[in-house]
């Protein structure tokens, strides 16, 4: 069972991230703050979940939660300021969309970078120790997918659908026959052989 809380604080919101090692589409946060006397026996890190049972947890987290926040943010910023800094970025801007406003923030992973004084932590598997982290990790995953299927519609020879924007052998070649579109991100290595590649750009 993972642990409720990680600091003293009532208000403690947990935070995390999607889609950092893909190809395409938006880096996605979420933030979240649950009640003290939260649990749910199913809750987990998101990686350790089926997709059926992410679903069915996204509305039990919504609808108990305190409150919470999404946000994507999307490749042509993940290529200007770098994937790591797109992630705290995600993160803030989820933060700061949260009413009541957090007084403590616990952070899943090695980095991230203060916001409005309030103290945090960063906690390495975060969201397999904490409810908080593991439900914001839940809320970002099943976003990002529903974005993913979105634009899937876009571009359905990605097959974003299945894939949801990773590296996967089948989206490489589809990259490697089609070239690129406005959601993939220019900075990242897209093909195998890549050192700097003229790739087109699809415009949709």
């Amino acid at each position: 069972m993972l642990k409720s809380n990680f600091s003293t604080f009532h208000l403690e919101a947990g935070t995390d991230e999607a889609g950092r090692g893909c190809l395409a589409g938006p880096v996605t946060a979420a933030a979240v703050i649950l009640p003290k006397d939260f649990l749910n026996e199913i809750l987990n890190d998101s990686k350790q979940l089926t997709e059926k049972n992410r679903e069915f947890l996204k509305p039990i987290i919504e609808e108990l939660a305190l409150c919470y926040a999404i946000s994507h943010i999307d490749p042509k910023i993940i290529d200007e300021i770098n994937i790591l800094n797109a992630s705290i970025k995600a993160m803030h801007e989820s933060i700061l969309m949260l009413n009541p406003t957090p007084l403590y923030i616990i952070v899943d992973g090695n980095r991230f970078k203060s916001i409005n004084t309030i103290p945090y932590s960063t906690i390495i598997k975060g969201d397999s120790k904490y409810m908080s982290i593991a439900a914001a990790s839940v809320l970002a995953k099943t976003y990002r997918d529903d974005y993913m299927n979105k634009i899937h519609e876009e571009f359905p020879m990605y097959n974003w659908k299945q894939n949801k924007g990773y590296p996967t052998k089948e989206h490489r070649e589809a990259i490697r026959k089609y070239g690129t579109t406005k959601y993939h991100r220019m900075s990242f290595r897209l093909l195998p052989e890549q050192l700097k590649l003229d790739l087109k750009i699809i415009d949709g």
